[in-house]
């Protein structure tokens, strides 16, 4: 087993490998919304397809593993690996605006999602799905991507799904939201000076 991070800038590469999954995700908080996402879940494909495009992020993640028994071991995987690249290539988080929201609209489906950069780990998700899988994705597995998210990540998250009646429609607006919250919060704050924003000077 081994697990090894790359930062450079605003950029990060992580691999983790375990008897169960194998996981690597470049992500780069400056790029312009490209991706290349191969999980063997194609919904949860989608899903951080989402997270790229609406947040401008670049992301690239390949992952494989023990689906046929339970899609939970990679999904979890999967979620530490994009924490831990985001962790790494925020730095010290100097200059960053720190907090994000979003609230985003598909079709019935209304999301919000909030999150603090400021390096405690916390997840509050509340979300009532109708269905238990959206494609070949246990809904009760977004939870735990979003939990192992924040945990690795190291930031607050909260997300609420306020309204749906569509599985799909719900997932897809709560990491359209996910997107773009993050996109608020890694933003560079000109006016801070590369300060880190905290009244502690560490996050």
């Amino acid at each position: 087993m081994a697990n090894s991070r790359r930062p450079s800038g605003r950029k990060a590469s992580v691999q983790r490998e375990t008897r169960e999954t194998k996981v690597s995700v470049d992500l780069d908080l400056d790029g312009r919304g490209r991706y290349e996402v191969s999980t063997g879940i194609g919904m949860l494909d989608h899903l951080l397809e989402q997270v790229a495009r609406h947040g401008l992020f670049d992301i690239t993640v390949n992952a494989s593993g023990d689906i046929d028994r339970d899609p939970h071991h990679l999904v979890e995987d999967v979620g530490i690996s994009l924490g831990r690249a985001l962790d790494e290539a925020l730095g010290e988080r100097r200059g960053i605006a720190r907090f994000g929201h979003a609230i985003v609209p598909l079709d019935e489906a209304l999301a919000l999602v909030a999150v603090d950069l400021g390096g405690r780990s916390y997840a509050s998700i509340e979300a009532d799905f109708q269905r238990e899988m959206v494609g070949e994705l246990p809904t009760e597995n977004i939870g735990h991507l979003l939990s192992a998210l924040a945990s690795a990540g190291r930031l607050s998250l909260h997300v609420r799904l306020l309204a749906g009646s569509d599985a799909h429609h719900m997932a897809e607006a709560a990491f359209k939201a996910l997107a773009r919250a993050l996109s608020a919060a890694t933003r560079i704050e000109e006016r801070s000076g590369g300060e880190i924003p905290s009244t502690k000077d560490v996050l």
